[in-house]
């Protein structure tokens, strides 16, 4: 393993710990209620942060939680229900109909406390009226190979969800709702990580029917129907109804990047964070990173090596092949392509849950012996980049990075180093 390689993944670790529900949950817990305490939420990093809770709260607590198969951790009282992501199944959609019961009927000396984390969208299936599982489960699959952004899948699942937008909160009334949330979302907004099951939704039903035709997405035709009847809509901004509600951002892609940054200073790299909301096609964001590495190596500016360009977010793949391998081995391949061996520069992206698109992969690396190794192999970038199928390339090259679910998510990590020459 090379300095920089080590240095690189030392970083990513440094990322997802900054997030670590141990770490960023306790500071955050509100004040006992009067009345009893029930603890909800959904997401990657629903059970650790519900294991955080109970460790910390002095008091009964009962609840429901739920996390994507693989991310459970033991807990006393609270339950914790594994479902699966990102293609909603029968678990989740019983785990929320049994969250929605559990809520109900609670008095105004009650406190919910809900955990939302990434992932939650897929893993808090509650179809609206008219709609089966069956229906988002194919609206989902559809919207995943489009290449849409988590934006704008999360406004059209918001629409079509008896739990999500606000939904959640409303039948938690008249009970307090404090909701500590970890983002996975370019930008933070609480409305989006998770579809917002407990904030108000400045969104509708006319902006998710867009959001369809501008993907040329048109069926199952019960989904396109339901948003045209508009006849439900979400809670919005000012709703009185949600006056109850308190939302604390806990956790950040740009906590974890400057917890990065840190550690490349550490270790006499200078940082440069290019930002926490970049997004786009994965091989598009990977050709302007490259070019502006390659600017950096030649011309030292703006940041003079020994430096790493920092940068998270959450890029998209429009799925045109058969390969394995998510946005992040999307990135890196596309990367590896633009910069051609480039001697100065090495990097490393990854998803902070540790599951990097259907498999599980945390990051995968690259250097300027990358791809001669491939073709010693006979891979060819270029054929697997067609394919879709960063996995497929990375793998026996045994720079993909296996770590499995890390009990938190903050989105995508992308670092590259440029060294002196």
């Amino acid at each position: 393993m090379t300095d920089e390689r080590d240095l690189l993944e030392r970083m990513f670790r440094a990322a997802i710990a900054a997030a670590d529900p141990a770490v960023c949950v306790p500071p955050h817990l509100p004040e006992k209620p009067k009345g009893r305490t029930i603890v909800v939420g959904a997401g990657k990093a629903a059970a650790s942060m519900a294991k955080a809770v109970e460790e910390h709260w002095d008091g009964p607590l009962e609840g429901l939680v739920v996390t994507r198969y693989g991310h459970a951790v033991p807990t006393r009282t609270i339950e914790v229900v594994e479902a699966a992501h990102p293609t909603p199944d029968a678990a989740g959609l019983a785990a929320a109909r049994r969250m929605m019961a559990l809520v109900s009927g609670l008095s105004a000396d009650d406190l919910v406390l809900c955990l939302i984390s990434g992932g939650g969208s897929a893993l808090l299936t509650l179809p609206a009226d008219g709609l089966t599982l069956a229906d988002k489960q194919a609206i989902n699959r559809a919207l995943l190979r489009s290449g849409a952004s988590i934006h704008d899948m999360n406004c059209v699942r918001k629409h079509l969800s008896a739990i999500k937008g606000g939904r959640l909160a409303l039948a938690c009334a008249p009970a307090r709702v404090v909701s500590l949330l970890i983002s996975d979302v370019p930008g933070d907004d609480p409305s989006v990580i998770a579809s917002g099951p407990t904030v108000a939704d400045p969104t509708s039903c006319a902006d998710a029917l867009a959001i369809l035709r501008r993907y040329g997405v048109s069926e199952p035709r019960a989904v396109v129907e339901a948003l045209e009847r508009a006849c439900d809509e979400t809670p919005k901004p000012g709703d009185p109804r949600l006056a109850r509600c308190e939302t604390v951002m806990i956790a950040t892609a740009l906590q974890s990047l400057d917890a990065a940054a840190d550690v490349a200073r550490a270790a006499g790299c200078e940082p440069l964070v290019l930002g926490d909301s970049i997004g786009g096609e994965a091989r598009d964001v990977a050709t302007t990173l490259a070019g502006i590495a390659r600017h950096v190596a030649l011309r030292g500016e703006p940041v003079r090596p020994p430096c790493v360009l920092i940068s998270g977010g959450e890029t998209t793949v429009t799925v045109r092949g058969k390969g394995r391998g998510g946005r992040n081995a999307e990135f890196l391949l596309a990367l590896a392509v633009s910069l051609d061996g480039h001697p100065a520069i090495h990097a490393l992206a990854g998803d902070t849950d540790g599951v990097d698109g259907a498999v599980d992969v945390a990051a995968y690396a690259y250097g300027p012996d990358t791809l001669r190794r491939a073709a010693e192999l006979g891979l060819r970038a270029k054929e697997r980049l067609a394919d879709n199928d960063g996995y497929g390339f990375f793998a026996p090259l045994h720079d993909a990075i296996v770590a499995g679910p890390t009990l938190t998510n903050v989105n995508d990590f992308r670092a590259i180093l440029i060294r002196q020459l």
